[in-house]
C-alpha cells in the first residue's frame, strides 16, 4: 500500500539543501526516473517531479499543473518550472553537501543541476525577520489531510523570496507587525490588523472552499542575501493559488503589505510521488 513521503510532515531539520535540476534534451528520462527511486528515502531526501519528465514517459500526475505567473499593483509573481526539486533534510552541512554531490552524480545524464540552496531553522522556527512561520500549520489528521491525496501523494509549492532588510529595518516595530498580522514579541495575532496584513490576506478558514496548506518554509542565506524558501505542500494546488492571487490584490484590489520588504523571485510545482515498498511509486 502506498504511504507519503514522511519527510513532508516530520519537524523541519536544523539544515536543509534544496536542489533543482532541468531535463537535459535527448536522454533517457525513464532511466533518470528509475535513479532517482534508487537514491530517495522520501525522509532524509523528499522529491518533488515537474510536468516536464513525466510528459517524456507519457505520463500525468493527478492535480499537477504550470504554476502561473501573477501580475499585481506593482507586483510580480515569477514562474520558474523545473524538472525535479529535491528537499535534502539534515543536521550536518558537509553530509548535505556530499549527499548533494551523489545525487547530482547519480541522476545524470537525465538531470542536470540548475540551483543549490542552504536553508536553515533559525531562532526555533522563525524567518529572518523574526517572526514565526508558520503558525496556523494544521496539525495532526488534519495535516495528513491538508498535505497529502487519498494515493499518499502530495503537490508542493515551491518559491524563493529574497528580503530586502535594508528596507525591513527602516520601518518602525509597529509597521512591521502591522505588514505580518502578529506581534513579534509573542506572536499574538492583533485584533486590529489592517486588511493588507499577512495573517488576514491568508486566513485559511477565510476562503470558500478553505484553503489549508502545510507549510514546511526555511529560512536561506547567501553571502549577504537572505530569505525564505517557501514550501507548501497540500493534496492540491488551489489553496495556495487562491492564497496567492489575493495576496497579489486580484481578489479585492488590497496588496499583501508582506511584498513592502520581499519579493519572490521563482515559483514552480512538483508532484511528490508516495512510496511503496520503500521506493517511491512512480508510473514506469
Amino acid at each position: 500500500m502506498p504511504t507519503p513521503q514522511p519527510g513532508i510532515l516530520l519537524p523541519l531539520p536544523p539544515l536543509s539543501r534544496y536542489l533543482v535540476f532541468a531535463l537535459e534534451p535527448d536522454t533517457d528520462v525513464a532511466a533518470g526516473l528509475k535513479a532517482l527511486q534508487d537514491v530517495v528515502d522520501g525522509e532524509r531526501t523528499v522529491a518533488g517531479i515537474g510536468q516536464a519528465p513525466l510528459s517524456a514517459v507519457g505520463k500525468k500526475a493527478a492535480g499537477l499543473k504550470p504554476f502561473p505567473p501573477l501580475a499585481g499593483p506593482g507586483i510580480d509573481i515569477p514562474s520558474t518550472p523545473a524538472a525535479l526539486w529535491l528537499w535534502l533534510r539534515g543536521e550536518d552541512r558537509g553530509e548535505l553537501l556530499n549527499r548533494s554531490r551523489h545525487l547530482v552524480a547519480a541522476l545524470a545524464p537525465a538531470f542536470a543541476l540548475q540551483e543549490a540552496w542552504d536553508g536553515f531553522k533559525h531562532d526555533s522556527g522563525r524567518d529572518l525577520t523574526g517572526y514565526e512561520d508558520g503558525t496556523e500549520n494544521p496539525t495532526g489528521e488534519a495535516a495528513l489531510a491538508a498535505a497529502h491525496s487519498a494515493d499518499g501523494a502530495s503537490l508542493v509549492a515551491v518559491q524563493r523570496w529574497v528580503h530586502d532588510f535594508r528596507r525591513y529595518e527602516a520601518m518602525q516595530p509597529e509597521e512591521c507587525d502591522d505588514c505580518i498580522g502578529r506581534r513579534r514579541s509573542d506572536n499574538e495575532e492583533l485584533d486590529d490588523a489592517p486588511e493588507s496584513a499577512h495573517v488576514k490576506r491568508t486566513a485559511q478558514e477565510s476562503f470558500s472552499p478553505e484553503a489549508f496548506l502545510v507549510r514546511r518554509s526555511m529560512p536561506w542565506a547567501d553571502g549577504m542575501a537572505g530569505g525564505l524558501m517557501f514550501v507548501a505542500f497540500g493534496h492540491s494546488l488551489d489553496a495556495f493559488q487562491a492564497q496567492m492571487r489575493r495576496m497579489v490584490g486580484l481578489e479585492d484590489g488590497i496588496v499583501d503589505a508582506l511584498f513592502r520588504f520581499t519579493r519572490p523571485v521563482s515559483g514552480a510545482y512538483f508532484w511528490c510521488p508516495p512510496l511503496e515498498g520503500g521506493k517511491l511509486r512512480l508510473p514506469l
